[in-house]
């Protein structure tokens, strides 16, 4: 099963991309309060992720890269999570997976189940060694393989939900 997304990859030039952006911008800052609720709620689901995901399969890795700088930050600022000491690693995180969704919805047109694995994957494997980098602590790097798998699983399968129905449209 996979859905054909009317992919727009959106040029900085354009204003549509800064009012996309700010869109899954607000997006991603919303959704994890949600998850906040939640003891350890956001270390679980990565809700921060998501949206970035989603903005940059749909419209670009440029609309996912202002979405992935920017949720951290005004999060953090805002609702004081993520934590200032974690936003390098989310940041880096953020950033390559807007590469990696945004490639990824350009070399195959399409969600698939199995394309967002590999992009959740890829962005993670790469991520957790930047943040190993960042930190000196492989285990603290790998955090999100331990106790991040159900978010990684959000993304992947809620991902193409979403994908999906406004592939649908």
């Amino acid at each position: 099963m996979s859905s054909v997304i009317q992919l727009k990859s959106l040029p900085f030039s354009s204003p549509r991309t800064y009012v996309s952006a700010a869109a899954f911008i607000v997006a991603n800052i919303l959704f994890p309060q949600l998850f906040h609720a939640v003891p350890q709620g956001g270390m679980i689901w990565l809700p921060i992720y998501f949206f970035t995901l989603i903005g940059s399969y749909i419209y670009g890795w440029r609309v996912g890269l202002l979405t992935a700088l920017a949720s951290p930050l005004l999060s953090s600022l805002i609702f004081g999570m993520p934590a200032a000491a974690a936003l390098p690693a989310i940041t880096v995180k953020s950033a390559l997976l807007a590469a990696a969704a945004g490639y990824a919805a350009y070399r195959f047109g399409r969600a698939t189940v199995a394309v967002l694995l590999c992009v959740v994957l890829s962005y993670q494997v790469a991520g957790t060694l930047v943040e190993w980098a960042i930190m000196g602590d492989f285990a603290l790097a790998c955090s999100d393989f331990r106790i991040g798998v159900p978010g990684m699983l959000l993304q992947i399968f809620g991902g193409y939900a979403v994908l999906r129905r406004v592939g649908d449209r």
